[in-house]
């Protein structure tokens, strides 16, 4: 029997979710990881941990609302509205996967900004203020994503999905295998059926992230020589956003499933 539509949609993201982690998973570590690892302050990531706490608890409290208005919340409704027709109507792979290439065109320019500007901070040590640049480009770039697949970002059930979905990107190995498949979990049963808090996720995800940027951090702290570790946010928002498009699309083509579709 031929497969439908979503069949083969299906099918291919579950392919796209296997190269993503099989990348992560074959990533060793550089000589230049192995030489910082002895030179890193053992606060360091503590400290880093904090910075990044902080800054989702800021953004999350009062930024969100300001990030919403950098860009056009309504043109993304009108899109995604219109996709959605287009599906209804035609109900083609074409149709099917033009919400992923708009998801996946959302964070070309932003990942770019991030280089720049987390480079340009690197020439004056300014770990601190970059995280907070890094974590509002970063939300940034998912907020957008979720509409572009119809989902909003502004709930305490999404934004624990968002945090989720960073904390995953950023593991290693056995570590981001178990996180995704917690996700995947996730996504069949339904974001209302997670009891956590948004403050625990949050905490997850800071950790997740400064363990992971805990190297590329300390070389920003040393002026000019930071300029590597600055542009490493461009890396890690990639990353980030590449598997945020992935998850989402997980949830599209399941609720896809759930509405009847074939």
């Amino acid at each position: 029997m031929a497969k439908t539509v979503l069949q083969r949609e299906i099918d291919g993201l579950r392919k796209a979710e296997k190269r993503f982690l099989r990348k992560q998973l074959n990533r060793e570590p550089t000589r230049l990881d192995m030489l910082l690892e002895e030179k890193v302050p053992e606060k360091l990531e503590a400290t880093l941990d904090a910075a990044f706490s902080k800054a989702f608890h800021l953004i999350f409290s009062k930024g969100s609302s300001i990030i919403s208005k950098t860009f056009s919340t309504d043109k993304l409704i009108s899109e995604f509205e219109a996709d959605t027709a287009d599906l209804e109507e035609l109900g083609g792979g074409r149709q099917m996967r033009r919400f992923k290439r708009r998801a996946s065109a959302t964070g070309t320019a932003h990942t770019v900004f991030s280089a720049v500007s987390g480079a340009a901070l690197g020439f004056i040590g300014g770990t601190i203020p970059d995280i907070v640049l890094f974590i509002t480009l970063l939300l940034r770039n998912i907020y957008k994503i979720s509409m572009k697949y119809g989902y909003s970002f502004d709930t305490d059930e999404e934004k624990k999905f968002i945090l989720m979905v960073i904390a995953a990107a950023m593991k290693d190995g056995e570590e981001m295998i178990r996180a995704d498949k917690e996700i995947n979990k996730l996504i069949r049963a339904g974001l209302f059926t997670d009891e956590s808090t948004v403050d625990e996720k949050i905490n997850e995800a800071a950790v997740a992230l400064a363990h992971a940027l805990l190297l590329m951090k300390f070389l920003q702290k040393i002026p000019v020589v930071g300029v590597i570790g600055g542009a490493s946010d461009f890396i890690y928002m990639e990353r980030i956003s590449d598997y945020a498009v992935l998850k989402y699309q997980r949830r599209f083509l399941i609720d896809q499933l759930r509405s009847g579709r074939k």
